[in-house]
């Protein structure tokens, strides 16, 4: 394996700017790209430099090292002894000497010497030019020799010509040597930075090395997109809980240093104290001193160190504020605080600096420290008053052990509504390692048990320690066992979860916590839906009716975000909006950023089905994003942002988001969202024209559905996809079974109009896939209504979609023409850009019919009538296509029978002149 193509993955998301370069190389000239050292500018001249040598060219490699910057001709000695052995002949022998005197690094000699060698390089280049086109690649510019580099200048300012080209990168030291590399390419130079990567390009890249999905999306705030650190970081994450910091691994470390000394002293000093503020400004640097702030933040912001927002400073990376104060002395952090303190403003900000020059336990200081938290607690500064709690405990003497411990606990809790993780997980553990009470344990586990997010089920030791900690006291026994009916649920065990629930609601009742009854209530409505008991409205009634008021961060674990939910699966709509609107405000302020994701997802949901697409898509990014930044699941926004691609962005989008959904959920035991995963990859897989990997989907979806209990199919809605896709396999008895199947179940539930609608819409796909093209047009004209009715216009003009392809079939143009030209005007106003595209291809395929291109034939008919007038047996098309050779005979009975045909012999006549039968992608997607 090749360098180049051992670091494919480092070429995602660089299309557009590999596609600039190559362009302006193509056009002669040169190409100068400079960024920070880990961007990936080595894999873009690999890139570049492969594609190159396939076309044939001299591509000539340098790369200089920071200890060859000192030797003279270093950079020449290496770039002449890549050329061809005859260049050197073609020289006359002036130069021919130069030449020699150049392999060996040696000066020129007097003052013509100097003058015959600066003409070595640009007869070289031009004889070999004119055999074949040259390409210099240098790479790290900054290390090149003075002498080379000028050499180098000196041959691409005489213009070479066309056929020599020149790409050369650099770091971004500083604005002054900026320009090297533009100044070893020749005219017209073309200069391009190399940007960070987005965070999916880098999710992806970071997971094609086999990092978990989970904290591969984690990864682009910590690197700032810059593909080596995010590597390094990864790397670094060892087994354990996601809140614990990973230390920063020594080539990470070495890089960021690097960027840090390439800054003048007086910079570095300004940036310490940037580094240790609170929240660093322009303002609070100058207030401690730090006169030159603007210019050394200048300064910094040209050298990669920081971004500026305003008056606001942002290290990039975050951990580039760590590696500088961790690698300055005691001394000097402890002047940079007496300074923070003497400059600021807010008394509490003083006194946090005050305390953080020393270590040294001190109890006046520890008391002052807790009082300021108490008082940031009572204002909802919550990450603030967490840090000044966990500061007091540091500062306890021995005296204070009782306090130090509740600070501790307070510190965990309040850490962790904050979103300050690290922060609540080390005061946590701090408790657990003391002898401290049982109360003060099993909320310390608490912490830990909600750190570990949709990592429950790992959590078997902590569940089991808190529940022996906790004893017979109800008031700690209910949050443990609402946490173990969560673990369930996650896991996939509905009925576990539903016992565990039941205990949670007898303790909670006995312990008087009404919010903590009310959640679990929720939760066991949520279980009586899937199993299909139709009593999951009372059960959800008792927990509206009891006085809960969950925190901000548990906000999607209670009553009311669940009602919004069901009435979202019951189509709803309007009701689901209005109530997730209401909850959203308050989610806002979840520090955690878990009911602030839920929230985004279920209006993404809300608006696809509304046909507000563009809705969909921007609450489902924000979803996403919010999810990365707060180190969630990635798997449930994943799926949210599938489902809103598949209505309003792209197929292949959408696809993309539900594989690596599907991803993440394995890789975390989250059974629920890689059923919903799976739901969203067959949809899109066969919409795509992939009808058999998103039958082979969904299939495995069923399974799963079969084995956790799922029995309402208005939550996860596959079984009408399944059906049409096997329908258009030829697979009819399976396929009325999936859909005989979700009768039943929506019967035991009651049925509803959008129950109707889809089971229908989906009966219509297999009825006319089957050759039942009556039956299917009565049936998704019925369909079609149903959704007018529930003003859902996307799965309206999905069942408009389903009736023009039937009417197309019993050859009805006009009519079928109608259908699809009414379904195409509602996805364009819904901005539903995948189904427009797909519904114009099927309006273009019934332009202009005057004979029928597909003799009514369905799906399956037809490709198995067109693989007969191509020569294949019967047992060669079940191959092909995957069937059984019973299944092929019976196929060709119906055709036989439809076209008026009884041999082979006829049916090839039959089939001269017709088009070729219509492909995958094109039968399967009109249903």
């Amino acid at each position: 394996m090749t360098r180049v193509q051992a670091d494919a993955t480092l070429l995602r998301g660089r299309g557009a700017l590999l596609a600039a370069v190559e362009s302006r190389l193509a056009a002669g000239g040169g190409v100068a790209l400079h960024g920070p050292a880990g961007i990936g500018r080595t894999a873009i001249l690999d890139a570049v430099a492969s594609t190159a040598s396939a076309r044939g060219e001299l591509v000539l490699r340098l790369r200089p090292v920071r200890t060859e910057r000192s030797l003279p001709y270093a950079g020449i000695a290496d770039l002449v002894s890549q050329l061809p052995e005859d260049a050197a002949a073609a020289l006359p022998p002036a130069q021919r000497a130069a030449l020699a005197a150049l392999r060996q690094g040696l000066p020129p000699r007097g003052g013509t010497a100097a003058l015959v060698r600066r003409l070595v390089l640009p007869l070289l280049l031009a004889h070999c030019a004119r055999r074949r086109a040259v390409l210099l690649v240098l790479d790290d510019a900054q290390w090149l020799d003075a002498e080379s580099a000028e050499m180098i200048g000196f041959a691409m300012r005489r213009r070479p010509g066309p056929r020599v080209r020149v790409v050369a990168a650099q770091r971004r030291p500083d604005p002054a040597g900026k320009r090297r590399a533009a100044r070893l390419c020749p005219a017209p130079v073309l200069e391009l930075a190399v940007p960070p990567l987005d965070a999916d390009d880098l999710t992806a890249l970071l997971e094609a090395r086999g990092l978990p999905c989970r904290t591969a999306s984690r990864m682009h705030e910590a690197s700032a997109g810059n593909p080596f650190l995010a590597l390094a970081f990864g790397g670094a994450v060892a087994p354990g809980p996601a809140w614990r910091p990973a230390p920063i691994p020594e080539a990470a470390r070495e890089l960021l240093r690097d960027r840090l000394l390439a800054l003048p002293a007086d910079v570095q000093g300004t940036l310490l104290v940037a580094a240790l503020a609170t929240e660093p400004t322009i303002t609070v640097l100058l207030r401690a001193g730090r006169d030159d702030a603007a210019r050394d933040l200048r300064l910094a912001a040209a050298g990669g160190a920081v971004e500026l927002a305003g008056d606001a400073i942002r290290f990039t990376p975050p951990l580039l504020a760590q590696v500088l104060a961790e690698d300055s002395t005691a001394a000097e952090r402890s002047a940079v605080h007496t300074a923070l303190a003497a400059g600021a403003i807010d008394p509490l900000e003083a006194l946090r600096h005050r305390a953080l020059r020393t270590a040294r336990p001190d109890a006046a200081v520890a008391r002052s420290l807790g009082a300021a938290a108490d008082r940031c607690a009572d204002r909802g500064a919550g990450r603030t008053a967490a840090e000044l709690y966990l500061l007091a405990a540091d500062r306890c003497p021995h005296t204070l052990t009782a306090q130090r411990l509740d600070w501790l606990v307070v510190a965990a809790r309040t850490a962790l509504t904050g979103g300050a993780s690290a922060l609540a997980g080390r005061a946590a553990e701090a408790v657990i390692a003391a002898d401290a009470p049982a109360g003060h344990r099993v909320r310390a586990r608490l912490v830990l048990l909600d750190l570990a997010g949709q990592a429950l089920a790992e959590m078997g030791e902590t569940f089991a320690a808190a529940l022996a900690e906790a004893g017979d006291d109800p008031a700690l026994l209910a949050p443990v066992r609402l946490r173990l009916t969560w673990a369930a649920f996650l896991t996939g065990d509905p009925d576990r979860a539903a016992t565990e629930a039941a205990r949670t609601v007898a303790a909670a009742r006995q312990a008087g916590d009404p919010t903590t009854e009310a959640m679990a209530l929720s939760l066991i409505a949520q279980v009586q839906r899937l199993r299909g008991e139709a009593h999951w409205t009372e059960t959800l009634g008792q927990a509206l009716e009891l006085p809960a008021t969950p925190a901000p961060d548990w906000l999607h674990y209670g009553p009311r975000y669940m009602a919004a939910r069901f009435a979202m699966m019951d189509d709803r709509l309007d009701e689901a909006r209005e109530e997730l609107l209401k909850l959203l405000v308050v989610a806002e302020h979840d520090r955690i950023g878990e009911a602030r994701v839920e929230v985004l997802r279920s209006l993404s949901e809300v608006a696809t089905r509304a046909g507000r697409c563009r809705d969909a898509l921007q609450y489902a990014h924000r979803a996403v994003e919010a999810a990365q930044f707060a180190g969630l699941s990635p798997g449930p926004t994943w799926y949210t942002a599938a489902v809103a691609e598949l209505a309003g962005g792209s197929l292949a989008a959408a696809a993309g988001f539900a594989r690596r959904g599907v991803r993440a959920s394995e890789q975390e035991g989250d059974s629920l969202y890689l059923r919903r995963n799976l739901h969203a990859l067959g949809q899109a897989e066969l919409r795509a024209g992939d009808t058999r990997g998103g039958v082979a989907a969904l299939r495995r979806l069923r399974d799963l559905e079969a084995d956790s209990g799922g029995a309402d199919p208005m939550i996860v809605r596959w079984h009408g996809d399944l059906a049409g896709g096997l329908a258009s396999l030829g697979e009819h008895a399976e396929a009325a079974a999936t859909l005989a199947e979700a009768r039943a179940a929506a019967h035991r539930l009651g049925n509803t109009p959008g129950t109707l609608g889809y089971l229908d819409r989906a009966t219509a796909v297999v009825l006319s896939e089957s050759g039942q093209a009556d039956s299917a047009v009565v049936l998704s004209a019925a369909a079609a209504q149903h959704f007018e009715q529930l003003h859902q216009p996307i799965e309206q003009a999905h069942a408009l979609l389903v009736q023009g392809g039937a009417e197309r079939r019993r050859r009805r143009y006009a009519a079928a023409r109608m259908a699809i030209s009414a379904a195409l005007t509602i996805f364009l106003a819904a901005d539903a850009k995948p189904w427009a595209e797909q519904t114009e291809r099927a309006l273009a395929r019934t332009e202009g019919t005057s004979a029928p291109a597909d003799l009514g034939l369905t799906s399956t008919e037809l490709r198995i009538a067109g693989l007969v007038r191509d020569g294949a047996s019967n047992r060669e098309i079940a191959t092909q296509l995957y069937l059984s050779v019973k299944t092929v005979e019976a196929t060709l009975t119906r055709v036989y029978r439809k076209l008026g045909v009884r041999s082979r012999t006829q049916l090839l006549s039959r089939l001269q002149g017709v088009e070729n039968p219509p492909q995958v992608s094109e039968v399967t997607t009109s249903a």
